[in-house]
C-alpha cells in the first residue's frame, strides 16, 4: 500500500455570537478534528454541535487543550504550576470527551494548543503534566504533537501512542519548528503552496497527520487543495485513530 497520512484541523473555536472559522466546510474534508474545550475558545454549546457533526462525518475527535487565555486564544506565553496545569489539561479534556459520548462517540486523542504547544517542546515539566492528564483520563489515547520534543519522549517513554504532526499552512524554519506568526511567510493562505507543502511532507515518511489551521484565511479551500493534491501523489488520507463509537 502507498503512504497514507491523516488530516486534522482547529475547530470549534467560534464563542457565544463571536464567529471564527467556517467549520461546516471545513468538516467534511477532515478525519480528526481538534475540538477547543473552551479555554483558549469554544463555549459549550459550539463544542457540542462540533462533535455532534464530527459523529455524523465520520471525523474523530480530538481534544485541542490550551493554557487558561481566551483573550488571547491561547497564544499568550503564561507560567503555569504543573500541578495546574495536570488539573486543567485534564478538565479539558473531560469536557470535549463528555460531550462527545453524548453524541455516541468519545474523543481519541490530545493535542496542545498555540504557546501550549511550543512550550512543551521544550520544557520538561510541562510536558510532563500534560502527559499525566492524558494518563490519568485514558492511556489508550494518543498525543498529537511536532516530532523530536519534550512532550513526544515524555509521552512515548510513558506508553502513550504519540502521532507526529506537520502543518501544511505554516511555514517552517531553518530548525525545523514554526516559523513565529509575526515572521513574514509563516502563514501560508495560498492553496497550491500549501498542498505543495503538504505532498512534500507527506511523502516524507517522517509524519502521520498533517494540520490545516481553522482560522487560516481561506483554511476550506486550503484543505480541499491539500486533499487533492495528496490524491493526485498517490498518498491516501486516512484517521490515525479510531472513531470510538
Amino acid at each position: 500500500m502507498g503512504p497514507r497520512i491523516d488530516l486534522n484541523a482547529d475547530v470549534a473555536e467560534s464563542f457565544g455570537r463571536w464567529r471564527l472559522g467556517d467549520d461546516e466546510a471545513l468538516l467534511p474534508l477532515l478525519t480528526s478534528a481538534n475540538v477547543a474545550c473552551g479555554f483558549h475558545a469554544g463555549d459549550a454549546r459550539t463544542i457540542r454541535g462540533t462533535v455532534a457533526a464530527c459523529a455524523d462525518l465520520g471525523v474523530v475527535v480530538g481534544a485541542q487543550v490550551s493554557y487558561r487565555d481566551l483573550a488571547g486564544f491561547g497564544r499568550r506565553a503564561m507560567d503555569v504550576d504543573p500541578a495546574d496545569l495536570e488539573a486543567d489539561v485534564l478538565y479539558q479534556i473531560a469536557a470535549v470527551d463528555g460531550l462527545a459520548r453524548t453524541a455516541g462517540v468519545r474523543a481519541r486523542y490530545v493535542k496542545p494548543h498555540g504557546a501550549l504547544y511550543h512550550r512543551v517542546l521544550d520544557d520538561e515539566g510541562q510536558a510532563a503534566a500534560l502527559v499525566a492528564a492524558v494518563l490519568a483520563w485514558d492511556p489508550s489515547a494518543s498525543v498529537l504533537t511536532q516530532p523530536g520534543g519534550r512532550l513526544a519522549a515524555r509521552a512515548a517513554d510513558a506508553g502513550l501512542a504519540v502521532v507526529g504532526e506537520a502543518f501544511a499552512d505554516r511555514g517552517y524554519g531553518d530548525d525545523g519548528r514554526l516559523l513565529p506568526r509575526s515572521t513574514p511567510g509563516a502563514v501560508l493562505t495560498d492553496p497550491r503552496a500549501a498542498a505543495d507543502q503538504a505532498v512534500g511532507l507527506a511523502t516524507a515518511g517522517r509524519f502521520g497527520s498533517l494540520c490545516v489551521h481553522g482560522d487560516t484565511p481561506g483554511a476550506p479551500a486550503i484543505a480541499a487543495a491539500v486533499r487533492s493534491a495528496l490524491a493526485e501523489a498517490g498518498v491516501r488520507v486516512a484517521p490515525f485513530a479510531d472513531g470510538g463509537r
